[in-house]
């Protein structure tokens, strides 16, 4: 069994956030075509806009294209070989998962590729996609499942959920909290948006590196915590009054480290003991930009004007 280990050609000389955030804007290099900028898929961001305090302006942002259609877009970063986040349009329905193939970036490895993800061959993996991204082989043996920013579920058609298998949308994710508290929070967001979001719903799902850094087999960087926020201006004002909180918009940070500190994400004691310290913590999305301020080491801001009300419901 390989075990998780720090880089340390890739450790941080100090464990500040700022030199984290350093470290995510300048390593983000290498932009082209296709994969570029985030202009041809505007529809995955509320209002048109991105995230903000997320990733260095070089990070290749991808609109995820499959069958001639975008279906999600990702904010990628080369050096950690995993996405910092993925945005997408909810679809209520179609949870059933289905059965696909890995997929990679070409554009990645190659500008003059062409602009859609493509299945990983049978055989051996050219040498430059193995250099620009994630390969199947990075998380064999690696103790982490392969888990989705963009999860499967949240789609209705099955080509967008065939798109979800790329490894463009996977980071390395403890099997605790991928079929633990992760999951449950994935089905609940699903419920939630499904009986009360009456227009178009948005959702982020990005990662929190460690300050330090860990890696699988050197290549691909762990992230120490997982968040997801949904933004809906348009929902139904006749909510229960235990929901009154979750519009328009909410947020959720989950542990992929049971041996993280509580500061951001409590253990639960009493859980059972496969998903002991993979606790996931929902809260509203300013307090969830908090804690990636913090983390990140400057301003964030997740939705354009923090998904303003278009009906005049309870923030």
């Amino acid at each position: 069994m390989l075990q998780v280990i720090s880089d340390p050609r890739r450790r941080m000389p100090l464990s500040c956030t700022r030199c984290l955030i350093l470290g995510l804007v300048t390593l983000c290099l290498g932009v082209w075509g296709e994969v570029g900028n985030f202009s041809s898929c505007p529809q995955f961001f509320y209002k048109g806009h991105p995230p903000k305090g997320l990733g260095g302006e070089g990070c290749p942002q991808i609109c995820q294209r499959y069958h001639n259609k975008y279906h999600f877009a990702s904010l990628y970063h080369r050096e950690r070989r995993t996405p910092l986040y993925s945005a997408y349009l909810f679809s209520a329905g179609g949870r059933k998962r289905p059965r696909n193939t890995w997929k990679y970036e070409p554009q990645l490895a190659n500008s003059n590729a062409g602009p859609e993800m493509q299945p990983f061959p049978a055989g051996p993996v050219d040498q430059n996609v193995l250099e620009s991204q994630a390969v199947p082989r990075d998380y064999f043996n690696s103790s982490y499942t392969k888990g989705h920013l963009s999860p499967n579920q949240h789609f209705r058609e099955v080509q967008d959920k065939w798109a979800t298998f790329t490894l463009t949308n996977i980071v390395p994710q403890k099997a605790g909290s991928n079929s633990g508290p992760w999951a449950t929070l994935e089905n609940t967001v699903h419920e939630l948006l499904s009986d009360y979001c009456t227009g178009q719903a948005y959702i982020v799902t990005g990662v929190m590196p460690y300050a330090s850094g860990r890696w699988i087999k050197n290549r691909v960087a762990v992230p120490e915590y997982l968040w997801s926020a949904y933004c809906c201006p348009s929902f139904n004002t006749s909510l229960p009054a235990h929901l009154s909180h979750a519009f328009p918009t909410y947020a959720a940070v989950g542990r992929n480290d049971p041996l993280s500190g509580e500061d951001i994400v409590p253990v639960n004691t009493h859980a059972k003991r496969s998903v002991r310290g993979y606790d996931v913590r929902r809260m509203p999305l300013r307090t969830m930009e908090t804690y990636l301020q913090q983390r990140m080491g400057g301003p964030v801001s997740v939705f354009h004007s923090e998904c303003s009300q278009e009906n005049g419901g309870m923030r």
